[in-house]
Parts: C-alpha cells; structure tokens; sequence
C-alpha cells in the first residue's frame, strides 16, 4: 500500500479544493493510505472527507502575508515543521506557489506538483524567493501535472522542467452532481416565470470575473433584454458587486444566494451557465454544468477550447467583456441556439464521467 500525502493552502470552496475532495474520496483505499494536509485548517470542503481520508492541518487560520513568511525559510524547513518525522511514499503540492516550496523540501519521497492555473510570470514566481528559485524547486519534482494541455504549453515556455510534464484531467462527481441536481430549491420564484436565469458558479473574486458580470447585467437591462444573474458562491469581491449593482440602479433580478452545498439543483435548472474568468486552469464548474446539460458561454481561458472544440459544445468568447456580453446576449435573443447548445452540453458532458477520469488517475499513480 502507498502511502499518499496531498498538500493545499486549504480547503475553502474553491474549484481544486473540491476537485482534490472528488480525487482522494476515490482513490482505492486498498491501494493508497491517504492523507490529506493543509497549511491552514480553514474550509467548507473538510466535511467531504471520506471517513478513512487523514486530515491534518499546520496552523490554524490563514493571515495576510503568509506567503512571504513561508518565503523567509527554506522548503526543507518548512518541509520539516509542517510534517516532522512523518513519511510517506508519495508527496503531492497539489497547488502552485506556497505549496510547492514546501512540498519541495522533502527528500525522501517521490514528488508531484499539480499546476491548476495559468499565472503570469510575477505571479508564478511570488511564492519564491526568486524565478531561479521557482525553476530549480519545480525541477526537483519528479512529474509536474497539468490539468489541461494548454496548461502545460503555456508554462513549458516559462520553466524548462515543465516540457516533461503530463496532463492528468480533473474527476467530477458525476453521479452524485446528477442526483443532487434533482433535489428541489426552495427559492422557487427565481424560476417562477418565463424570464431566462443564468448562473454563475465559483468564489466570487476579482479573477472570477464578477465585475464583468455586474456591467453585462446593466447593458442588458438597459436594453430591455429579459435575464436574471443568480450567483452561487462568496468571496471578497460580493460587497464591491453588490455596491456597483446599486450605484448603476441594476439590483435587481442580480441574485446572491451565496456558497450551497448543493449548487447544482440550482444550475440544472438554470438556461445557461457562465464563466467569466480572466484565468482557469480546466474550469470545473463549466464541465458540471456540462454534465447537467447546461448550455456555456465561456471566456477563453486554459482548458476551454480542449472542452467544448471551436465553439462546437459551448459558445467560447474572446477574453473581454464586450466579448463575453455579446455572447450572453446572443443566447438570450436566440432560443433555437439555446436549445441546440443544450443537447451539445448533455452530450459532451458524458465525456467527464467519474470512472474514466479516476482510471487515468490511478494508471498515473502506478509509475511511481
């Protein structure tokens, strides 16, 4: 039996953190002893622990600047304090950045990193001490895995050491996310008429595009365009949105309804899912909606065009908001090409099953 450790920021309701739930919870436990760590014991995601996953956490509580304390000191260190005398057979950084020079201070393991998201250069390097610093630590992993291929080419170009890398896709859930989606929503009025919903998936962050979102709403409402905005998810950038939706005189029909457990009974009866991100690694709430039979409209980020082709699955729109608008729009003013993009999303989303994508998993892990 291998003895797996897998180490992220934390367990907060974000898209890795919930991929990485699916991925350990199906695992093998016959083949694989388990342990999932944190750096901070923060998250709506523990309690989705199967019972025989191991849970520890370093500190308590995340704090603003952490990443340049854990700079100050070496991965081998650090490495030490949040393990100790601890060992395992395989160590997984199973995010960019902080993580990664940790999980890079073990010597007596086999080392994967798990790249989610495309950063710019500063971005890349801002855990680091330095980019040479980032480039030798990433190189002293023995596979770096990228969960889309144009996620590898991009950073293949950044760091030499990730043109060996190899592309392992996220798992999704995909027969509970078909069960949960059945249940009733007891915000029946959101549906209740003939105006077409929209829904919005994710942390509500700068990155997630939220403000895009904020300004698509109030030049379709201004044009008289029926639609209703319903996002599903917090984040630090809700009060900002809820402000400018005010001072634009757009409120309305712009619902919150904040993190669900069960988002997905709300997105299947949805008419089309959004993601307006400026970046994503392989979007996970899109190949949900997908497995729904939620008609997409995306913005171009990593991972989409491997998803759903040249727009043959889902409308992919330039990485903008007059882009991103003009594909909303294009949905809500056509019903035939709502109803054609319905049937390729339930098609597509077949593709995702749980089964093929944790069989690849586990044909990964058998290497090493």
């Amino acid at each position: 039996m291998k003895k797996i450790v897998f180490l992220i920021h934390d367990l907060m309701g974000g898209g890795a953190e919930k991929v990485l739930v699916n991925m350990v919870n199906n695992l093998d436990p016959k083949q694989y002893d388990i342990t999932v760590a944190t750096l901070f014991d923060e998250g709506v995601y523990k309690e989705s622990l199967a019972p025989h996953i191991h849970y520890k956490a370093f500190m308590k509580n995340s704090f603003n600047g952490n990443k340049y304390i854990f700079r100050c000191f070496s991965p081998e260190f650090w490495y030490q304090k949040v393990f100790g005398k601890e060992k395992f057979d395989i160590v997984v950084s199973y995010l960019e950045g902080t993580c990664a020079r940790v999980a890079a201070g073990c010597k007596n393991a086999k080392k994967i990193a798990w790249i989610h998201s495309r950063q710019s250069l500063e971005k890349y390097a801002e855990c680091f001490k330095s980019k040479a610093e980032a480039d030798k630590l990433y190189s002293s992993f023995d596979k770096v895995v990228f969960v889309a291929q144009s996620l590898k080419d991009y950073f293949s170009e950044i760091c030499p050491a990730f043109k060996n890398g190899e592309v392992v896709y996220n798992v999704n859930e995909t027969d509970d996310i078909i069960n949960l989606s059945k249940e009733d929503v007891e915000e029946k009025e959101i549906f209740s008429d003939d105006v077409p919903v929209i829904s919005f998936l994710g942390k509500i962050t700068e990155n997630k595009g939220v403000a895009r979102l904020v300004n698509i709403h109030a030049r379709l409402k201004s044009e008289g365009i029926p639609h209703r905005f319903m996002l599903l998810g917090d984040g630090e950038e809700k009060e900002k949105a809820q402000k400018a939706l005010e001072e634009k005189g757009a409120a309305d029909d712009f619902i919150f309804l904040g993190f669900q457990s069960n988002p997905y009974k709300y997105v299947a009866k949805s008419d089309m899912f959004v993601c307006a991100s400026f970046s994503e690694g392989f979007s996970t709430a899109t190949t949900e909606a997908l497995l729904l039979g939620v008609p997409v409209v995306v913005t171009d980020c990593s991972g989409m065009k491997e998803m759903l082709g040249d727009n043959e699955y889902g409308i992919i729109t330039e990485n903008n908001e007059d882009a991103l608008y003009e594909g909303i729009k294009k949905f809500l003013t056509d019903k035939k090409l709502l109803s054609d993009y319905k049937a390729k999303a339930a098609e597509r989303g077949k593709e995702f099953s749980k089964q093929k994508r944790m069989a690849e998993i586990e044909k990964f892990l058998e290497q090493f």
